[in-house]
């Protein structure tokens, strides 16, 4: 049985563990364990909450996920994409935070929070306290790219290696939403129009 079998057994009986506790067990790294949860998660096999990893069961999903970004349409893939929620009551999921910037837009006359990860730690961080790196040579998801960042340090550090503008929430947000006076799906698939 390998290590990741293991880990997917080792959830069956304790429902819920720390990537520390994991990399304790098998006398490893945690940046290992991250590759190992890094694919797991791939696969459906487990989610991650709150610093812990669990299987992906119904009882564990926060909210009920969609397959498909409501902007551009592709399908979401990331761990942990980015959430808007309206009216305090529906909660929607885009593929990154280009498309969720634009999902900004179509709500705008509605009472939005939103949710983002940090590109390095993963760790959750409300949108509107993040900084973004806009237009880096990075390109994870739809273009222009906006990566977030929750600290201006590192958003400083990523844009020196990879290009691109630190922003606000706020100049993020403009960015996107004034350079997108073309058909969104076209920007999104990269055509250039």
């Amino acid at each position: 049985m390998n290590r990741k079998e293991k880990i997917l057994e080792i959830l069956h009986e304790k429902k819920e563990v720390t990537v520390k506790e994991l990399a304790n067990i098998f006398n490893v790294s945690e940046m290992t364990i991250y590759r190992d949860i890094k694919y797991l998660e791939k696969q459906g096999e487990i989610i991650r909450k709150h610093g812990s990893i669990l299987l992906n069961t119904k009882e564990n999903k926060e909210t009920k996920t969609v397959d498909t970004c409501p902007i551009c349409e592709k399908p979401i893939t990331r761990a942990h994409p980015y959430k808007i929620k309206i009216d305090n009551k529906k909660t929607l999921e885009a593929c990154c935070e280009h498309c969720g910037f634009l999902l900004h837009k179509q709500y705008h006359d509605k009472q939005v929070s939103a949710i983002t990860y940090d590109f390095i730690t993963e760790n959750p961080i409300t949108a509107f306290n993040a900084y973004y790196v806009v237009g880096s040579s990075a390109k994870p998801c739809c273009s222009p790219s906006v990566i977030p960042f929750s600290s201006k340090e590192d958003a400083d550090k990523f844009a020196k290696g990879f290009g691109g503008k630190v922003l606000s929430f706020l100049e993020a947000y403009n960015e996107i939403v004034n350079t997108m006076n073309i058909n969104i799906k076209s920007c999104c698939e990269g055509k250039k129009i």
